[in-house]
């Protein structure tokens, strides 16, 4: 029984999905408003990877969005 509880706490351990270090919160960045240099609205996953790129490098996130080809929509 105990080789269960320990197999089972093991599954149960490399099935959750923390991905943010500890003590990082998690920020939603409204995707609206943002267009690519053509355009075009950015996919969600597009927009999701440069946002946590731009997060993971720091500083202000609108300039960083900004050099990764995003710009604001009027």
């Amino acid at each position: 029984m105990p080789r269960l509880t320990l197999l089972l706490l093991a599954v149960v351990a490399a099935c959750s999905n923390t991905q943010a270090a500890p003590g990082e919160a998690r920020v939603a960045i409204p995707m609206q408003g943002w267009r690519t240099a053509g355009g075009a609205v950015p996919s969600q996953a597009e927009f999701s990877a440069l946002a946590a790129t731009c997060q993971a490098r720091g500083g202000a996130l609108d300039s960083c969005l900004g050099d990764m080809g995003l710009r604001r929509s009027p």
